[in-house]
């Protein structure tokens, strides 16, 4: 008997626990507006990146010209 409310304890849990990690995920249109942004950021944080490496390669041509 004990064994039976066990299982059946654990088969609500499971099923209370799935219900709500389905009802709390995030929309298509949220996971996707995220997406964008975390590509907006690494493509401006590239282009800044670049932007440095060109200064320092235009100074460095600079001062070899000197």
């Amino acid at each position: 008997m004990m064994c039976g409310k066990f299982v059946c304890g654990m088969v609500a849990g499971i099923a209370v626990g799935a219900a709500a990690g389905m009802a709390l995920t995030a929309s298509r249109r949220d996971v996707r507006r995220a997406a964008h942004r975390a590509v907006r950021s690494v493509n401006n944080a590239m282009n800044d990146a670049m932007d440095s490496i060109t200064s320092v390669v235009d100074n460095f041509t600079q001062m070899m010209d000197k």
